[in-house]
Order: structure tokens, then C-alpha cells, then sequence
């Protein structure tokens, strides 16, 4: 009987685990995870306020509820006090990681480490309750915020920026951050591009959400428009693109509505520098750019000072090398063949990849399945070379013995429970639970 462990218990990790089970009748799998949560960036990474995206957690759930798969929380590999990568081949025929990029891309300008210069992950997890997450007073006397980057993460903490109590009270947002985020007096976000328009990479659905904010006006300067060739005529771009444009140019038509909040997306700026005022950030000097002729953009040598009192990278996610495993520098991953890792040994080692420490962080959440497949494909075909390797009849005695005391599913329902009681007292639906002591002390209580 093939034994495995999964590394990760979000979308990538879960359908690993989903396309084992499918494909062999006899496998049983441990899906490992640091946190003593499931599901990874879909708990962790989906903005609150959008519950359709939040409710695959039950897909991801049926996966892990399924009786040859068990679910590990709270066990940490590699690293300072976390189990031996060695250790872990011990106890298992094949391992697969599938622990996503665990760290952001960084700007590289001066300024960057002045205080309220924060990347959208950062404010990303304060606002979703990860535990390992500090409240760093993100919004705290900030009138006007600057968001690096366009794509959906940026548009989802643009959009998070500007929403009231009343829009966030349903949601199972920390009541810590609920609280800020509703006494605020954020004025202005400006959501801001090095390229043009036809190449911002935001889903049309997730901009559209913009002009539905109440109380808050969208803006988009009609002449870095037409700094874009293909604004004037889009109907050669991708349907995606195309899309995209007419939304803003829409927007540029309409030209400047009163709102009590607003946001400006803007294009063709690269940020310089960001520029102090007082000990901490200020605003952001930026160099206006220009197409190439060859889809890039130059600078120009004119500038332009944006005011900002918080500024959110959000330029890209990266991964991190992992104890034990080969790693390449460049593209942030774990080289492999179709999820097979390249060791310089050869034969079947046993370690594998799937999701984006493996094809690097791009795609949604659905492009992890046929991901999932291929890995899952070859760690079958192994399987006669891998059974060879006797492992223990039951790998969480050996990890309690480690000093490790995994959270099971019973600890995950119990914290599940625990964040409803805390949802009914403060009047809401579901809260979530945003620190470390509070999540282990309801997850003891299920065991």
C-alpha cells in the first residue's frame, strides 16, 4: 500500500490529494500543513468580501474528509523546529510538495523599508486572520494609499481600502481588522502601472467590482489612455484585454464623479522612489514611461510625486527555497520533470512538486488541477520503484514521538466551532480566529 505525504493543504495540495485517491484504490494520504487551517490561500489569500471564491473551500473540504486522505495541521517542514526533510522520506514512499511561493517580489528603489511601505501580502494577512500576521496600524492616519502593481491582488486591496462596516460586517473578516478598516480615513487609492492598460493583468470581473463600491468614485485619466496604441482600437486583443479596456475607457469617458473615496487607476509610472515625510513614508516619486514599439515600456525623464501615507507593493509572488531540495534561483522553483524533482541522483527519489513551487506563481486556482494530474501521473509510474522503500505502519507515532502533536480533522472542526461562537458574540456570522494561542487552544478542545 502506497503511503504519501502532501505538503500543503491549499488547491494544489487538495487536488494532489484528489487525483491520488481517483487514480489508485489503496493509497492512503497524509496531507501536512504548518498551519493548523486547510486550505491554504483560499482561507488565507481570497478577499472576504468575495464569498463565491471563498465557498471552494467545500471542494477542497470533500477532498480532505475523504477516508483514505487525513488531514496533518500544525506540522512544520524543514526549517528551525520543523521536521527533517530526511525524516519525512522515512515515513512516507513519495512526498509532494506543494507549498506555493511563500514570499514577494520586491520593488528594489530607495525607500522601501521606510515605515507604511508594506507588501499587499503583508496587509493580505492581516486582513484574512493569518496568524502569523501583525497589526502594523496599515491604515492608521492614512489619507491617501498607493497600490504598485495591476493585477487582482491590487485590485482587491484597493478595493478592501475603501469599503464601510455595513460591507464588511458580514464577512469573517478579524474584528481587529474590521475595526480599523471601518474607522479609517483613507481619501484616495491610486492603484498604479509601469505599462499601459491593454497589458494590466486584472480579471474584467474583478475591475468591474470597482464601480459598485458604495460611496466611492473610480477615475481613470483618459490621456494615459491614449498613450496605449491599442486603446484607440482594442478589438485586436485578446478577449481578456479587450475586455479590460472598454471597462476603462468607460471610466475615462465619464470623467470625475463625487464620491466621498476614490480610486485612480493609473498607467505608465514606474516607481523611483518612495520619499519620507516625518520617519515614515510620504509619497511615491514616480517616472512617467512610454511604449517601446517591442510590448515594454521606457522611461521618459519626467516625474511625478504621488502623496500616500501607506504604500502596497504588489508586484509578484516568489518562491523559497525548501531544506533538502534542489532550487532554482531564477524563476523561484523547484526544477522537476512533470513534477518528478531533478535530484542529482538517479532513479525515483521520492520528492515531488505541484502548484507554483513547481510552474512558478502564475494561473487561478482551477489551473491546479491539470497540474495536480501530471504530477500525481508520474509518482504512479514510480510506484513499483517506491514501494520497494518500507516505511511505519502509522507516520503520526512517529511524529508524536518527534515532539510533534498534529492538529487532525476533529482539531479543524473544533476551531471551525469556535469561530462561529465568536461570530454569534459579536453579532456577526463567522469570525475568524486571529492568533496563534487562540487556534490551538480551540483545536485541543476537538481532540
Amino acid at each position: 500500500m502506497l503511503r504519501v505525504a502532501v505538503v500543503g493543504s491549499g488547491p494544489s495540495g487538495c487536488y494532489t490529494a484528489q487525483n491520488l485517491v481517483q487514480l489508485d484504490p489503496t493509497v492512503r494520504v497524509d496531507v501536512l500543513d504548518r498551519l493548523p487551517c486547510p486550505y491554504g490561500l483560499v482561507r488565507y489569500g481570497v478577499a472576504p468580501d468575495h464569498e463565491k471564491i471563498k465557498s471552494l473551500q467545500g471542494n477542497l473540504r470533500a477532498v480532505l474528509e475523504h477516508e483514505r486522505v487525513r488531514f496533518l495541521g500544525g506540522v512544520r517542514v524543514g526549517g528551525a523546529g520543523g521536521l527533517p526533510v530526511e525524516r519525512l522520506r522515512e515515513l512516507y514512499h513519495a512526498v509532494v510538495y506543494c507549498v506555493g511561493a511563500a514570499t514577494d517580489r520586491r520593488l528594489g528603489i530607495p525607500g522601501e523599508e521606510l515605515p507604511g511601505s508594506w507588501s499587499a501580502t503583508e496587509f493580505v494577512s492581516w486582513y484574512s486572520a493569518h496568524p502569523d500576521a501583525i497589526d502594523a496600524g496599515f491604515v492608521r492616519d492614512a489619507r491617501s494609499a498607493v497600490v504598485i502593481g495591476v493585477g487582482n491582488v491590487a485590485v482587491d486591496v484597493a478595493r478592501m481600502l475603501v469599503r464601510g462596516a455595513a460591507e464588511l460586517s458580514p464577512t469573517d473578516m478579524p474584528q481587529e481588522a474590521l475595526t480599523a478598516l471601518a474607522a479609517s480615513r483613507m481619501e484616495e487609492v491610486h492603484v498604479v502601472g509601469r505599462r499601459g492598460p491593454s497589458q494590466a493583468r486584472f480579471t474584467t470581473k474583478e475591475l468591474r467590482e470597482l464601480a459598485g463600491l458604495p460611496g466611492t468614485g473610480v477615475r481613470v485619466d483618459p490621456a494615459e489612455l491614449a498613450l496605449d496604441p491599442a486603446c484607440a482600437d482594442p478589438s485586436a486583443l485578446p478577449a481578456a484585454q479587450r475586455r479590460n479596456v472598454e471597462v476603462l475607457r468607460g471610466w475615462g469617458e465619464a470623467g470625475d464623479r463625487s464620491a466621498d473615496r476614490h480610486i485612480r487607476l493609473r498607467f505608465f509610472l514606474r516607481p523611483v522612489e518612495l520619499l519620507g515625510d516625518g520617519g515614515r513614508v510620504g509619497a511615491v516619486l514616480f517616472e512617467r514611461t512610454e511604449p517601446d514599439g517591442d510590448g515594454g515600456v521606457r522611461g521618459t525623464g519626467r516625474f511625478e510625486t504621488v502623496e500616500a501615507q501607506l504604500v502596497l507593493r504588489s508586484v509578484g509572488y516568489r518562491g523559497v527555497p525548501l531544506d533538502g531540495l534542489p532550487f532554482d534561483e531564477e524563476s523561484g522553483t523547484v526544477p522537476h520533470e512533470a513534477g518528478r524533482v531533478l535530484h542529482s541522483c538517479f532513479g525515483a527519489s521520492g520528492d515531488y512538486v505541484a502548484g507554483w513551487i513547481k510552474r512558478g506563481p502564475t494561473g487561478v486556482i482551477g489551473t491546479n488541477r491539470p497540474d495536480a494530474k501530471e504530477t500525481v501521473t508520474s509518482l504512479l509510474a514510480d510506484a513499483p520503484a517506491l514501494l520497494r522503500k518500507e516505511v511505519p505502519e502509522d507516520p503520526v507515532a512517529a511524529l508524536r514521538s518527534a515532539g510533534i502533536e498534529p492538529v487532525g480533522w476533529a482539531g479543524w472542526q473544533a476551531i471551525e466551532r469556535a469561530e462561529a461562537a465568536l461570530g454569534a458574540r459579536l453579532g456577526r456570522s463567522v469570525v475568524k480566529l486571529a492568533d496563534w494561542n487562540s487556534l490551538l487552544t480551540a483545536a485541543r478542545s476537538g481532540s
